[in-house]
């Protein structure tokens, strides 16, 4: 049993790699069900990254080859993003409302223009930030990018984001400290993902302020 399957139940919750070993033969399962319902379901608050980060880590004691870990990951990533597109396409007109609480208008108007001046580009970049690569899809679905187009680049952005991260945990699981002190890596690898979220928002704040004063 790995060690750390012995820890409390919050190092069980802060450590994928117990949850992991926990589940057993079920691993592959649990990360294919995580990752999908993050992003096909539009359920943005789950450890998708730092879940695969772990997979790739403990990989050897799953049992499971790195190649086929790639490519459910790549797969199920893709899979969710094109359900919650066709969410989007679909719904759009009732999903998205000025007095929504998430899916509001000028949400959807943003993401057009958004797209519009920095390409499809965009889809790449939002599948490594939490959040945001759950509420790309319905938002782009809702747009006016043709479905062709979303699934190239929706397709280049699972696969980069499969691959980064596998190969990420599975060259420093090979590192003492790393495989020592995973949930602190989870942990940082959750925030190194957000900080462009943090960042837009800061300066978005400081502008409001600036055109307030200035006014």
């Amino acid at each position: 049993m790995h060690p750390l399957a012995e820890s409390s139940f919050l190092g069980g919750i802060l450590d994928p790699t117990v949850l992991l070993h926990n589940v057993g033969p079920w691993a592959l399962v649990v990360v294919v069900a995580i990752v999908f319902v993050e992003t096909g379901l539009l359920f943005p608050f789950l450890p998708g990254d730092s879940l695969v980060f772990a997979a790739a880590i403990v990989i050897a004691a799953l049992g499971i080859p790195l190649w086929l870990l790639i490519v459910i990951v790549a797969l199920t990533a893709a899979v969710g993003s094109a359900v919650g597109f066709a969410i989007g396409r679909r719904a759009g007109p009732r999903l998205f409302r000025d007095d929504a609480r998430l899916f509001k208008t000028k949400y959807r108007d943003q993401a057009d223009v958004f797209f519009a001046r920095y390409g499809a580009w965009a889809l790449v970049l939002a599948r490594f930030v939490p959040i945001v690569r759950t509420y790309v899809p319905p938002f782009v679905g809702a747009s006016s990018m043709r479905w062709r187009v979303f699934l190239v680049w929706d397709v280049i952005g699972a696969v980069g984001w499969a691959v980064v991260l596998t190969l990420a945990g599975f060259w420093l699981g090979k590192v003492t400290f790393v495989a020592n002190n995973v949930e602190v890596i989870a942990i940082l690898v959750v925030l190194i993902s957000v900080l462009p979220i943090v960042i837009v928002a800061v300066r978005r704040r400081i502008r409001g302020r600036r055109e307030v004063v200035s006014s």
